[in-house]
Order: structure tokens, then sequence, then C-alpha cells
């Protein structure tokens, strides 16, 4: 009886089965064709790629309206599949009967104009695809030199569904180029490089050549050129950051290239790798040349003669050889190649086209590209490219395409991004012995699709209250610059402590960029409005600087940068100098500050730092500086003793210095808490000293702190924590020290 009643239950699971299957995907029995007037029947079915007895789903029936509106022949489709009939319902587009150019006299434009068209006469008529059409016209005008060209296209409708198009051209006269400059750091006089590129000054004598014409295509070959020419010339990474035309009078312009030359740079070592099926001692010339070259100046000219020998000897030693790969590895100012045969054939790039970028400007993805149209095809390089456009962290995909054309042996790259938000909003709080903070903040990183950084936040921390709200461009003009505006507002209220306050409202505005390998270079001008209170229990000196202050500083900062990477450095150095010069201000205070780190390994997976910084301040006309101007150091360079609580003292407030110094050192210990994960134990060793009272002398308290102690980080689950237990060696009578400090910072 059991087995019976078993059986029965299985039969039935199976004819449900079978039904639920049938019932997803029904068989096509039929099918209906409707309003349809010029094509045919059966040419819908052909296009919608579903034939009678197929099986159909609702995704199917999805691909059906996708492969028809592929056609352009339709301007609304509809379908609908019951009782195994599917009906399909069509709206046609109009059909292009004429094209008329209005406006255009010369046959040679006239010609170009017409060649390879989008949108012919007897085709269907579809509105994306015209926007297209024009833009492409409007292009090809601006490489003949009408820049100020302008088209209003007419639709002319008529009986049967037929329409006629009438492209009406303004084109204008035709842009002249009055005169080119080179500018930037270039190295090479205007004379000589004038010689390098195709485009010419305009001369009433050059009545034939066309070259004195504004022609968007030809400056970019030129700016190939000049890339070429610099790059035979020993200078690897120059930059000719923009090229534009500047109007000079009605349509005469002066074009302008601004090259950055940047440091020479010289060959390393070069290494070939060959197919295991080659023979090495016919590559014996190809080693020798390596040699010669080892500590020259880069050259593309002897990496295209390399690559040309290595092309004769395979040819002559009938190997199939196409292509090669040169792996580039720049240390320093030395270049290592790498040479890696492939047998595969030689491709250029034809075209890259970049899609799904509806926000991000295009020129901001093209920027991040290290392989150009017309350039050899090079995987690494795309990679490289791919990986750039990455970093910008404005994607969530960013996935390539390759399609080869054997025909014309050249590829196009096709690149498909998926934008994400860009923007941030985020809160963060810290707590600690030292006092507890809260911060919130709201970021944009890609600004109208420009990639330019928007930041507003701020911070109220014990004492304290910031503002500050930025704007920067990582890549002004295409320079490689970085340009940036922001406004800011502080205020630090010591009037329990000490008895004053600052409010200090401003703006400041400049430029960061890298002047040499690895060393950028920062220029800038900031001016704040300072108000200064005091009360009863403030010192005289400190009531004697109450008021308002106006300050203007000329910003110069000097980074040379050698790290290996900027977070969790684990080698190189970076050494920072910043002096900040007065333009306008009462007391005219001078700044410096100066830093140098230096990371290294003691031995397998330990990293240790060495730094020291100075900083000093004074007035230029012998006034006292303020009080917001003098120097206090750090906490993090000086543990074991009170923030703010070292140094000369008035009376009972510790004033801070004119000159402070310190130095430091930590090292992990990675055999300590090995396993852990989350966990690093560190020792470390703080040398610091604050001196100088400008108003007073007989205030000044040098005195060498030290102290020792070791250091726990923990990446907790709540946030990251540190500890530190410190040991004071030396100190002054008046110092205030700490043994035990604790911090957690988290974000919400």
């Amino acid at each position: 009886m059991i087995v019976r009643l078993v059986k029965i239950i299985f039969a039935s699971f199976l004819i449900a089965l079978i039904n639920i299957t049938y019932s997803y995907s029904d068989i096509v029995k039929k099918i209906d064709v409707d309003g349809n007037e010029r094509i045919s029947d059966e040419t819908v079915k052909l296009f919608s790629k579903i034939n009678v007895d197929d099986k159909l789903d609702e995704t199917d029936l999805n691909k059906i309206i996708e492969n028809l509106y592929e056609t352009n022949f339709f301007k609304d489709i509809s379908i609908k599949f019951l009782d195994n009939i599917l009906t399909i319902k069509v709206v046609e587009n109009p059909i292009i009967e004429n094209i008329e150019y209005r406006g255009i006299k010369t046959n040679r434009v006239l010609d170009v104009l017409k060649e390879d068209p989008l949108i012919r006469e007897r085709s269907s008529f579809n509105k994306i695809i015209l926007k297209k059409e024009k833009s492409r016209l409007l292009t090809i005008l601006r490489n003949f030199g009408y820049i100020n060209s302008e088209l209003d296209i007419y639709v002319d409708e008529k009986k049967n569904n037929l329409l006629d198009l009438i492209y009406e051209f303004k084109l204008g006269k035709r842009a002249k180029i009055k005169k080119i400059t080179f500018v930037g750091n270039k190295n090479f006089k205007d004379s000589k490089l004038r010689r390098i590129i195709t485009s010419t000054e305009y001369k009433y004598w050059k009545f034939i050549s066309g070259r004195k014409f504004l022609n968007e295509s030809i400056v970019d070959f030129d700016k190939k050129l000049l890339a070429n020419f610099y790059k035979n010339n020993g200078y690897y990474n120059v930059e000719i950051n923009s090229s534009f035309a500047k109007l000079i009078d009605d349509n005469e312009f002066e074009l302008l290239f601004n090259i950055n030359a940047n440091p020479k740079v010289f060959f390393g070592k070069l290494i070939l790798n060959l197919p295991s099926d080659f023979d090495k001692n016919n590559f014996t010339k190809i080693n020798k040349m390596f040699e010669k070259l080892k500590g020259e100046p880069y050259s593309i000219n002897s990496i295209d003669k390399i690559l040309k020998e290595i092309d004769l000897i395979t040819s002559q030693e009938q190997y199939q050889f196409i292509n090669a790969n040169v792996i580039e590895n720049l240390i320093d100012n030395k270049l290592n190649l790498e040479f890696e045969i492939l047998e595969t054939e030689k491709f250029y790039v034809e075209k890259i086209n970049i899609f799904g970028n509806s926000i991000t400007s295009e020129n901001v993805i093209r920027n991040q590209f290290e392989i150009d149209e017309g350039d050899p095809y090079n995987e690494i390089l795309l990679n490289k490219s791919i990986n750039n456009i990455k970093s910008l962290n404005f994607f969530k995909k960013v996935e390539k395409k390759i399609i080869d054309k054997k025909t014309t042996k050249t590829k196009i790259v096709n690149i498909s991004v998926e934008e994400k938000p860009t923007g941030e909003i985020a809160a963060s709080a810290g707590i600690g012995t030292t006092g507890g903070s809260f911060g919130f903040s709201i970021k944009e990183n890609n600004f109208l699709g420009n990639g330019i950084k928007l930041d507003s936040n701020f911070t109220v921390s014990t004492g304290s209250l910031k503002g500050k709200f930025s704007v920067t461009n990582p890549n002004f003009n295409n320079t490689d610059k970085l340009l940036y505006l922001s406004a800011e507002a502080l205020e630090i209220d010591n009037y329990s402590s000490y008895g004053y306050k600052t409010n200090k409202t401003g703006f400041s505005i400049g430029t960061n960029f890298e002047y040499l390998d690895d060393f950028f270079l920062g220029v800038g001008n900031s001016h704040f409005y300072e108000k200064i209170e005091t009360n009863s229990t403030a010192s005289a000196r400190q009531r004697a600087q109450e008021g308002n202050y106006w300050d203007s500083f000329l910003n110069l900062d000097f980074n040379y940068d050698k790290r290996n990477q900027k977070f969790q450095t684990t080698s190189g150095f970076r050494s920072f100098y910043s002096l900040d010069l007065p333009i306008l201000s009462e007391t005219n205070s001078l700044k410096n500050y100066y830093s140098h780190a230096y990371y290294f390994e003691l031995y397998e997976k330990n990293i240790s730092n060495i730094s020291f910084f100075l900083e000093s301040v004074n007035s230029l006309n012998n006034k006292n500086v303020k009080l917001s101007e003098r120097i206090n150091i750090p906490s993090r360079r000086l543990r074991g003793f009170e923030t703010g609580k070292i140094g000369p003292k008035d009376g009972d407030d510790y004033i801070g210095g004119n000159f402070a110094y310190t130095l430091n050192f930590s090292s992990t210990l990675p055999q300590i808490l090995e396993e852990s994960q989350n966990v690093d134990i560190l020792i470390f060793a703080d040398v610091a000293d604050i001196w100088g009272v400008d108003y007073n002398s007989s205030l000044n308290n040098s005195k060498v702190r030290s102290s020792v102690g070791i250091g726990l980080d923990w990446f907790s689950p709540v946030g990251p924590m540190n500890f530190s237990l410190s040991q004071p060696i030396t100190k002054a009578n008046s110092d205030i020290t700490e043994s035990f400090r604790f911090n957690l910072g988290t974000t919400f």
C-alpha cells in the first residue's frame, strides 16, 4: 500500500513538472505580421530570427524586438504571443528620398562630406543616426579650417511615408594660422620645433598649401611628431600637454603647443626573450646592440632599429614573426626593456571607441590612455591604459573588446565602462587620551563628468572647530598640473585653558605638479582674516595681541617623493619643504617647515622608519608673531608627553616656541603576534626640542626631550585603535609627561 502511494505521488510530480516546463516554453505554430507596407512579411520574419516550431519564452520575445530595432527600418514595434500565435506589429520609418547639400561651393569639400555618410538616399530615417551624421559633417568642416561652421537640417515630409533632407551649411571664413608658439619647459628653440611639425604660419604667398589653415587632424598629427622628436632625444616622459588655437583677429589664430620635456631618461638593462624554437645564435647582433645602448639616452629610433633588426633576422631565418612586445620598466632615470618576440601578426590601432560614459567626458577617459589611434598595437600599454581608467574610480566595470581587421592589418579597440556614483558622504569620530573629535564630509570626485573634485568637510575637536570647501582639478587645461581653490574657517577656543580664542577665515588658491621626476612643486597664495579675543585669565602678552589681522602669504611646497607607495609605505623616502612668505601682514611672519622620512627593512617582513622635522617662525620686521602662529610639537612626534604641555611657559600658559625639531625612529616587530592579521607591534624612540620666545628671551626653555616605548596598532571591528606605552628619558622641569596614550578612530 505504501509503495503504491509513493508511485502515485512520483507520477503526479513528473506530470506537474512537464506541464510547468511547457507552460514557460511554448511552441510557435504561426507568425503574423501587421503594419508593414514596404517590407514584406517574410523579411520581417527573417529579421526577427524566429521560426515556426521554435520554442519561445519571455527572453526570446525581448530579443525579437531588439533584432527588429537593429535593422533601423521601424519606428515602433510591438509583439504578442497568444495561443501559440506570434503577432508582430510594426510602424515603418519614413524613407529618405533625396538629400540636398546647400551652402557648399567647393567640390573638393562637398566630395569629402558625401564620402561614407551615415545616412543615404533610399535609406530609413532615424533621428539618432541623423544627429551622429551632423556631428560627422561638422568635424569634417573643422578639419578643413572652418572652425565656426554651422549646420541646420530641415526635414521635408512627403506623401507615401517619404521625406527629403536638406543640409543648410554656413561655413564662414577659414581659420588661418597667424602664429605658432611653443611654451613650457621645451628645451629646444621654436625654430627647430617648427621644422618638426607640418602646420605652417599663414603667408600670402602660400596660396597652394592647405597646412596654413587650422586643421584639427593635422594638429593632432603634429603633437605625435613632437612627441616622437622628444622621445628620440631622450625625453621619454615628454608631455605635449595641450595644443589649442587662440583667436587673434577675425579668422586669424595663434596655434600654441604646451610642452613639458621632463628630465632625460637613459637605457638600463635590455633583455631579449625568444620562443623556444628560435635559435639564440641568430640574435647575437641584437645583444651587441643592447650593450651599445646601455647608459645611452632613450630613443624611439633605437627601439625601432632593434625591432627592424629582429624582423630582418626572423625573415631571413624563415621564422613566422610579425610582432614584438616591449615590456618597459622605468627605475629612477633608467629604463629597463624586455623585448618579447611573439609569433603573431603586426597590427595598428585603427580606432578606439568608448561606450557607456553618459556622465564622464570622453577626454577625461582618453587622457588615461597609454596607446593612441594610429599607434602600433601593444597589449601591455593597452592593459596599462585600462588600469589607469580603473584607478579614476569613476566606473563599476571597465572592459575591453578587440576587433581584428585582417584586410587592413588594424585593430579596433572598444572600451565599455559602467559608471557608478562618484559622490561620497562620510562621518568620522575619534576619542583618546588627547581628546575627542567628530568630522563630516561631502565629496564629489567627478563633478559634471570633468574629473573635477569637490570636497566639503568640517571637524569638531577638543578646543577647535574647522570647516573647509575645496575644488580640485587634477589635470587643469590638460597640463597634468593640479589646480586647487579652497575656502576655510578655523576657530581655536582656549578661553578656559589659556584665556584666548582665535577665529580665522580665508581662502587659498594654487597649483601642484611634478616638476622633475618624483619632485613635486606647489605654488599657492593664501589670504586669511583673523580675530583674536582674550579674557581676564590671559597673560599680559596675550591681551596685547587682541585685535583683528589680515594676512596674505605666498606658499611654496617642494616635495621629493621616492616612496614605493603613499599608503603603508615599506621602502623609499620623502623629503618635504614648505615656505610661507608674507606678502601683506602686520607681523610679517616667515614660516619654514622641513621634514624627511626614510623607510627600510632591517630584516624580513620588518618595516623601519627614521624621520625628522624642523620648523621655525619669525617676524621679518622684528615684531612678535601671533599666538596662532607659534609652534607646538605634534603629539605623534613626541610620545611620553602631554600634547601642548612642553616648552616655554608664560605664567601657567604653555605658549609654544619660535623653533622646534624632532627626531623619530620606529620599527615593527613582526615576530610578536605573527598570526594576528589585524595587530602590529612596534618599538619607537622620540627626541624633540622646542624653544624661542621672541617677546621675552628669559622665558626660553630649551631642553632635549626624549622617550622610548612600545606601541600597538589594532584594526578593531569599530575602527583603528592604537596604544602606546612610553618612558620619558630626558625632560624639562615644567614638562608634563604621559606614559600611556590611546586613540580610537572610526567612520560611519
